[in-house]
């Protein structure tokens, strides 16, 4: 079992939740409302949907699906979610009393149906806890972590993980430290190995430039760094490696979206916009698709290995924009509006952005974003390896996009140059990532189809 099974978890409960909720209702429009004439269908379903939305609501405000490893466990996360439900109790009470709709019927309607939803709920949340605990036990679900530095910090960090078997993480080993410059190449030979999700530093015995050395490597891996400091002799007499994390530990962003929140927001809008599209989109899709067909000779699509998270390779869709002779030309980087390979339709498609319609795909089935940086062919991914390595691998740590800003900004890259130019606006992308910066590219791309600038 892979470790995105825990990132899902949150989703996981958002819509179990939400479907159990409106199951509720449901049956208990069976049992109480089929013999009971004078409450109105219209009533009910103002009710059913007033329930949907004070749960979003409710949702947000106490925020029931931010949750760690650690905090999964505790039993905080079942309080908070009874108070949830209280609280949505109390405002759809308060929506039938303001409404006017007291005839008993919905009050029995709104009582029975909490009293389904809140045994359904807990019963769920609590199989899913214990089914997960027996997983992380029988060796599934597990995050791998090692440690950096060899004294009692060490230790504190195994122990405590290999009491808690429930929590899933895996020692995979430990790295010393003697001279960290000296040491690169074996610790980054030594993270290839163990793959781990995890480093954690001994603060203790590692000095600035150590660390920063240790979260560069990181940022470029898929590893996170989590920082265990000493308060100089006290561990032992004051403080205590706790679930509850009564004993600090500095959790470093190497990654962008590493938050749950963030993960699944922009997800979530990547399907949502993605489907949209698609199904608005269809005219415009079958008129370039005759275009594309009647102006040359040759298959609608193309298709090509570019490099994604992670460095993993996939094929891109796109409107074919060149002949098919095209490879014979010899070039590799695109020459703008002079490109001979390019057929006339192509060179629209090309300068408004249609021909990247089809990657809409590509995102639905999670191998693109909406927004990101663009998917690479291998002569750019060498060439940036070599140039500009270490941003570079940075940013191939999420989903590259259909659009980006430098995208935008400088277009189709015909030069080592310009894909350096690139690579920077991808690296501020990174560094200034919300959903509002999304829906700001978004607009400046919507823009270049409209006005043909692209290039």
């Amino acid at each position: 079992m892979k470790n995105y099974f825990t990132s899902s978890l949150p989703a996981f409960h958002l819509w179990t939740d939400i479907l159990l909720l409106n199951i509720s209702f449901l049956i208990t429009h069976e049992m109480v409302l089929t013999s009971l004439a004078p409450f109105s269908y219209h009533a009910y379903l103002n009710l059913f949907l007033v329930s949907n939305l004070i749960w979003i609501l409710c949702i947000n405000v106490f925020r029931l699906y931010s949750f760690t490893r650690v905090t999964y466990n505790s039993y905080s996360r079942f309080l908070k979610l009874i108070l949830a439900i209280t609280v949505h109790l109390f405002f759809l009470e308060l929506f039938v009393y303001v409404s006017g709709e007291q005839s008993g019927f919905s009050e029995n309607l709104v009582f029975i149906s909490y009293k389904i939803f809140t045994f359904l709920a807990l019963a769920t949340h609590g199989a899913a806890t214990l089914v997960l605990q027996y997983l992380r036990k029988s060796g599934y679900n597990l995050k791998r972590y090692v440690i950096i530095g060899n004294g009692d910090l060490s230790g504190l960090a195994k122990g405590f993980y290999d009491n808690r078997q429930e929590l899933g993480y895996f020692f995979c080993g430990t790295f010393k430290i003697q001279n960290m410059r000296t040491q690169a190449e074996s610790l980054e030979n030594f993270i290839e190995t163990e793959r781990p999700d995890y480093i954690y530093c001994c603060l203790s015995e590692m000095n600035n430039e150590q660390i920063k050395d240790v979260i560069r490597l990181a940022e470029r891996k898929k590893t996170h760094v989590r920082l265990v400091p000493d308060y100089h002799g006290f561990l032992n007499n004051k403080f205590a490696f706790e679930p509850r994390e009564t004993y600090p530990i500095i959790n470093v962003q190497t990654k962008a979206f590493t938050e749950i929140d963030e993960q699944f927001t922009k997800r979530a809008f990547d399907i949502a916009f993605s489907s949209v599209i698609m199904i608005l989109g269809l005219p415009v899709f079958l008129l370039v698709m005759l275009l594309v067909k009647v102006s040359s000779k040759g298959t609608v699509f193309f298709m090509q290995d570019r490099t994604g998270r992670w460095g993993q390779t996939f094929k891109i869709i796109k409107f074919r924009t060149m002949y098919m002779d095209a490879h014979t030309y010899g070039l590799q980087h695109s020459l703008g509006k002079k490109d001979p390979r390019l057929t006339p339709v192509g060179n629209f498609l090309r300068r408004t952005r249609l021909d990247e319609l089809p990657q809409f795909l590509n995102v639905l089935m999670g191998q693109m974003s909406i927004v990101g940086p663009r998917p690479l062919n291998q002569y750019d991914v060498d060439m940036l390896m070599k140039e500009a390595s270490h941003d570079f691998q940075k940013v191939l740590t999420i989903r590259p996009g259909i659009t980006s800003i430098g995208q935008v900004k400088v277009g189709y890259a015909t030069s080592s140059s310009e894909n350096l130019l690139r690579l920077k606006y991808d690296m501020l992308y990174l560094n200034t990532y919300s959903l509002v910066t999304d829906l700001y590219v978004i607009g400046l791309t919507i823009q270049v189809v409209l006005l043909g600038k692209g290039r």
